[in-house]
């Protein structure tokens, strides 16, 4: 396949990782941004910028013409915002338009990023796979329904001919989360010393450089309408912080909060930072209800189709934690 690739989302976390991964491969790539988007990520990189947003159809049309593929990764990730309907508005109409203008367009490849939060966990604790059912009414809060939702339209527009392979990303690490994620939130409180104690939760982390090449592997090698995790090593949260540890010397916490309590502070800090502040939580309702599970999962589907071979997560931490080192996060 020749053309240029567009990239929605491609100065975000995952999204510059890839562009410059197809860069490197010697494609053309064009990058969708918002008038507000954040391009630091992308300065050097010779990519062309265009305006764009996934709520104007006509953006959308202008975006993708021309272009042979498309890496849809751009979604909004919130767990608090005072209008939910804005998740579904971006990651829901949004991916439905979009995808509709690739089928318009006779784009060839499409590979669209869902997430982990789509896959069902099972009851017993052991990991989730691509095969997990978990219905709509089980997913905890907008953020997950809205991407199951999406990627429901995913499936939708394979059926209808569009040649799309879907990526479940875990939980990606690594050097170039600015916002940060609520995971980098994790290392940039254990680097500052604001994380006292711990819930007895666990995540499935893998490099984010990892989830990047992922995504040109499902371009590669995936099946049409077929969906793929892209995960490594599973762990729990005290196992995180002592990886933190030992790789910076600090002190893990060793108290643990009870799940009851933490939701308690999940709510109050909700309601007085969300609703009478108005201002985002620290510490948001949807992302405490998600830790009464181990969201642990198993990405041997990605590995034996794809050829998916990620490298270690402690290397991930690493450079995570020098990058927030040495971009003022510390």
């Amino acid at each position: 396949m020749s053309g240029t690739v567009l990239v929605t989302g491609g100065a975000g976390f995952v999204g510059h990782h890839l562009v410059n991964k197809l860069l490197n491969r010697g494609d053309r790539v064009r990058v969708m941004v918002r008038g507000s988007t954040d391009t630091r990520l992308l300065d050097g990189l010779e990519v062309e910028l265009c305006q764009g947003d996934l709520t104007d159809h006509d953006s959308l049309r202008g975006a993708v013409r021309g272009c042979s593929r498309v890496f849809h990764c751009a979604a909004d990730y919130r767990l608090w915002t005072r209008d939910p309907s804005q998740l579904y508005v971006t990651n829901v109409q949004g991916t439905h338009q979009l995808f509709e203008a690739c089928l318009e367009q006779g784009v060839e490849k499409v590979v669209y990023t869902s997430s982990v939060a789509t896959i069902g966990i099972p009851a017993d604790g052991t990991p989730g796979d691509e095969e997990t059912r978990v219905g709509r009414q089980h997913m905890v809060g907008h953020y997950k329904r809205s991407k199951y939702d999406a990627e429901q339209v995913a499936f939708h527009f394979a059926r209808r001919g569009l040649p799309i392979v879907i990526v479940n990303p875990s939980t990606p690490v690594g050097p170039g989360d600015a916002k940060p994620t609520a995971t980098g939130r994790i290392i940039t409180d254990f680097l500052t010393g604001r994380m006292p104690a711990y819930v007895d939760t666990g995540l499935n982390l893998v490099a984010v450089e990892d989830v990047a090449e992922g995504h040109l592997l499902a371009e590669q090698h995936g099946v049409i309408g077929r969906h793929y995790i892209l995960g490594n090593q599973n762990l729990s949260l005290r196992q995180i912080l002592e990886l933190l540890g030992e790789l910076t010397g600090r002190p893990a916490p060793r108290v643990r909060i009870p799940q009851l309590v933490a939701e308690l502070i999940g709510h109050l800090d909700t309601f007085v930072r969300g609703k009478l502040l108005r201002i985002e939580p620290r510490v948001p309702i949807e992302g405490v209800k998600m830790a009464r599970k181990k969201m642990y999962f198993d990405s041997t589907r990605a590995a034996t189709e794809l050829g998916f071979r990620p490298t270690p997560v402690p290397e991930a931490l690493g450079r995570a934690v020098e990058w927030f080192g040495s971009h003022g996060y510390v």
